[in-house]
């Protein structure tokens, strides 16, 4: 570390530690009423899954009645459950789209 006299005082440099960001887990719920093909359409428009895993998550949603479509700084996170709400309900479905900090 560089030091400086100034006076009758010794100065040191230090080094600041940044803090990373909190990340946030972006999860689908399970309903009745959601067509699975659709969920497989928000997964591959909103998260950029390929059809495959896009797939794969649509099954974990289906079977356990949740499941992680991405893990993104709070306010990206964010904005894509409310692009997934939002693109739900224009499509008359009750998909909920909601993000937990991991």
């Amino acid at each position: 570390m560089a030091t400086r006299q100034r006076e009758d005082a010794v100065l040191e440099a230090r080094r600041a530690r940044v803090k990373q960001p909190p990340m946030f887990k972006v999860l689908l719920l399970n309903d009745d009423y959601t067509p699975m093909d659709f969920v497989v359409v928000v997964l591959q428009k909103f998260f950029a899954l390929s059809r495959e895993k896009a797939t794969q998550v649509m099954l974990k949603v289906h079977r356990e009645g949740i499941g992680v479509c991405g893990v993104y700084p709070k306010d990206v996170a964010a904005t894509k459950v409310e692009q997934v709400k939002s693109y739900a309900k224009q499509h008359q479905h009750p998909l909920q789209c909601v993000m937990e900090e991991t």
